[in-house]
């Protein structure tokens, strides 16, 4: 139980009045303002940029898009098993078990860094940790490119898969920390518009050159986003979480715009964290009070039923699922990365307009019908019934799945949780979340051909089941976070007392 002060201050969270004093502007002896170099020392007397009403500024756009370069690496590294499939069982003499591995073994690297990923985002912040990240993906590429046998193979993909998994985690946690509240839905979700872009890329180029020069391709924005992340701001809740006041301010001074008025977003973020900073430290069993109960089963139960549709069941094995269906898998590949991108493209358009919620639910009703007219198509072929016609079914259910999964389940799921957990639980909570969505990510990802073996259409019936069990799990569940600052919704979800 809080002493009453503190939890009235909470209180005042929820309704967004902030009784405290604004932030004096401190001198900056730290470390530097995080990627701003020093420039935004000053009053800040501004008018614009409060945090309900704030707007996309440059160094807001040219950090995303940065943060975004490890988005494409994710995608690209999740694309890169199905065009590559055929080329490398011929070049190195891999059995279907073999590339099984080599298709999952992503997923254990990612596992891995999603157990940790929290605690190093903590620990050096969220640049580094990117930074950090690309150094993986880029040993993992190259070692990919030049493997002459699984065991180089599967060591450059556990590698890669290691770099992704703390990319997924801290690339939405650092775009909805820098972002204010009433953008953060569609900036947060251009994470998930680039990881399609990165997929739908490596679909397409894939089907033109070697694994080998595909892989090297890999490397590119790796590269771009180490050198870019040395001009690129810190996250201000970051640096405040960390007691950084000074470089907390510069930080948010520069996202926001030289002239605008960052006093209130700054007294937030300041009165929320030094509530927060009277607890003990957490530990994981804290993180299964009463209390964050509702933000953790949102943020499991989304990413469980994301991976149980089966949606990197069909990333992963695309091309071969095509070849199966007897649909040729260069004009299927072709036809998701068409589709997919500008269904993202509108995901992200609507976010902050028809909220999470909506979005969720008609991704979720459109993937179910995708995966049923997968299964209905591998039904009638095993009868031979309508024969012309189920390869045609197969790659519209494909297409189908791939572009409505794009609209909303791809993405929201992580917005969501960069959004529900409060400062000192995301740590522990978005590394739950992002080792479970892995976890199971390998789960679907190593049986899958195994199913297939077993039953083609009942695997996908049972997709299909999975996609619309998630529909009532959003309307019963899942919380409508649109338009309201992280503060706000940590207040709600995961009140201190009770």
């Amino acid at each position: 139980m809080l002493p009453r002060n503190q939890d009235m201050d909470i209180k005042n969270l929820e309704g967004g009045q902030i009784a405290s004093p604004l932030l004096v502007h401190e001198r900056a002896d730290n470390e530097g303002d995080g990627g701003c170099n020093g420039s935004l020392g000053g009053p800040v007397n501004g008018v614009d940029g409060m945090q309900g009403d704030g707007s996309a500024t440059m160094v807001l756009v040219l950090s995303t898009g940065v943060a975004c370069c490890g988005s494409y690496v994710f995608g690209a590294a999740v694309g890169y098993s199905s065009p590559a499939q055929s080329g490398i069982e011929d070049d190195l003499g891999l059995s279907v078990a073999e590339y099984s591995v080599f298709g999952s073994i992503l997923t254990i690297g990612a596992l891995l860094a999603g157990i940790m990923s929290g605690k190093i985002a903590d620990l050096i912040g969220r640049r580094w940790t990117m930074g950090i990240s690309e150094i993986f993906s880029i040993i993992g590429w190259l070692a990919i490119a030049c493997s002459q046998g699984v065991w180089c193979l599967d060591l450059g993909r556990l590698s890669l898969g290691y770099g992704i998994g703390l990319l997924s985690y801290v690339v939405p946690v650092y775009i909805a920390e820098i972002t204010p509240s009433n953008l953060r839905g569609g900036f947060t979700t251009v994470n998930q518009l680039v990881i399609s872009t990165g997929l739908s890329m490596t679909y397409i180029i894939g089907t033109f050159i070697s694994w080998r020069v595909l892989a090297l391709i890999g490397t590119i924005p790796c590269v771009l986003q180490l050198l870019s992340l040395f001009f690129t701001p810190e996250s201000p809740r970051w640096l405040a979480m960390v007691g950084r006041w000074s470089d907390c301010e510069a930080a948010l001074q520069c996202l926001r715009g030289k002239n605008a008025n960052i006093s209130e977003e700054g007294a937030e973020i300041r009165e929320y964290t030094e509530i927060l900073q009277q607890f003990s430290k957490p530990t994981i069993l804290d993180l299964f009070q009463r209390k964050y109960a509702h933000s953790l089963v949102v943020g499991v139960g989304l990413m469980v039923l994301q991976q149980f549709g089966g949606v990197n069941a069909i990333g992963y094995y695309a091309s071969a699922l095509f070849e199966s269906a007897g649909f040729p898998s260069s004009i299927g590949t072709i036809a998701i990365a068409v589709v997919q991108v500008p269904l993202n493209l509108v995901g992200v358009l609507l976010m902050d307009k028809s909220g999470r919620r909506p979005l969720l639910m008609i991704s979720a009703a459109g993937t179910c019908l995708g995966s049923f007219l997968i299964g209905l198509s591998f039904l009638l072929k095993g009868f031979q019934v309508w024969t012309d016609l189920t390869p045609i079914m197969a790659v519209v259910g494909v297409v189908e799945f791939r572009g409505a999964f794009a609209l909303g389940m791809a993405g929201i799921p992580w917005v969501m949780m960069s959004e529900i957990f409060p400062i000192n639980m995301k740590m522990l909570g978005g590394s739950l979340v992002t080792a479970v969505n892995w976890f199971f990510t390998w789960v679907i990802a190593y049986t899958f051909n195994f199913l297939l073996d077993w039953s083609s259409e009942g695997t996908f019936f049972i997709f299909a089941g999975v996609c619309g069990l998630t529909i009532v799990f959003v309307a019963y569940v899942v919380p409508e976070t649109k338009g309201r600052t992280l503060e706000e919704i940590q207040a709600t979800m995961n009140p201190t007392t009770g």
